[in-house]
Parts: structure tokens; C-alpha cells; sequence
């Protein structure tokens, strides 16, 4: 069974969707064979990886350029915009879209220290001076 992750638009990608698409954006553009030299481990057929990007083109987050009978492809979404995405979408879903419910469960977690949560407060109190 895949897992899967989402976007703003609730576009669901598997888990080898958001491999390929990070490489995407660290890359800009690259053809599948660039794709394949920076999958860690054991690479994947290059059929493999060409399925992958036309789902991802399908679903709307890549795209090509040709060149004779290859294509380069590049993202259609920012990182920061699908991060955003799915940031949401974890917050909505298992935190009722309450935030502090997310700072509640990362401290009780352990996964959270208070120099951190104080860092945190720090840089949203800045963001309030600049939004005014």
C-alpha cells in the first residue's frame, strides 16, 4: 500500500511522486537519466522514473521542454507553496486547524525545546512588526 501526501489542491502524491519532485527542485530542470544519478541507494529503471514524471505531470506539478525525443522537465509548484500545502493539510486534519495544538504535541513530545519555542516567538512577533 502506498502513502501518500498532499497539496493544497488535495492532489495526492506518493511518496516516489515527492522524491522525484524534490529532486526537481533542487535540480530546476533535469532530464529523467539526472533524475536517476541523484536517487539515493538503488536506482530504478529508467521506465520506472519516466512514469513517475508523466504522473506528475498529469496531476499538475511538472512539465517539459523537448528536445528531439527527451524531454527536460521542470517543477509547475514551488516547494514553499506545496510545503504549505501539506502543512495545512496536516494541520487541519489531525490538529483541528489550531496551531497550538501542533506546539502541544511537539512539546509533550519532547520534540520541541522551549529555547526553540522561544525562537518561534521571536521570529512570529517579527512578522507582526513587518505585516504592520
Amino acid at each position: 500500500m502506498f502513502s501518500y501526501i498532499y497539496h493544497v489542491n488535495d492532489i495526492k502524491l506518493t511518496n516516489a511522486e515527492e522524491s522525484v519532485l524534490k529532486i526537481l527542485w533542487e535540480k530546476e530542470k533535469a532530464f529523467i537519466k539526472e533524475v536517476i544519478e541523484e536517487i539515493p541507494g538503488k536506482k530504478p529503471a529508467y521506465s520506472t522514473v519516466s512514469t513517475i514524471m508523466r504522473i506528475l505531470e498529469r496531476k499538475g506539478y511538472v512539465s517539459y521542454d523537448s528536445f528531439g525525443k527527451s524531454h527536460r522537465y521542470f517543477p509547475l509548484i514551488k516547494r514553499e507553496d506545496y510545503t504549505k500545502g501539506v502543512l495545512s493539510h496536516i494541520m487541519n486534519t489531525y490538529f483541528g486547524g489550531d496551531f497550538r495544538q501542533i506546539v502541544s504535541f511537539m512539546s509533550s513530545s519532547n520534540n520541541i525545546s522551549i529555547s526553540e519555542l522561544d525562537e518561534i516567538l521571536s521570529e512570529l512577533k517579527n512578522q507582526k512588526k513587518n505585516d504592520t
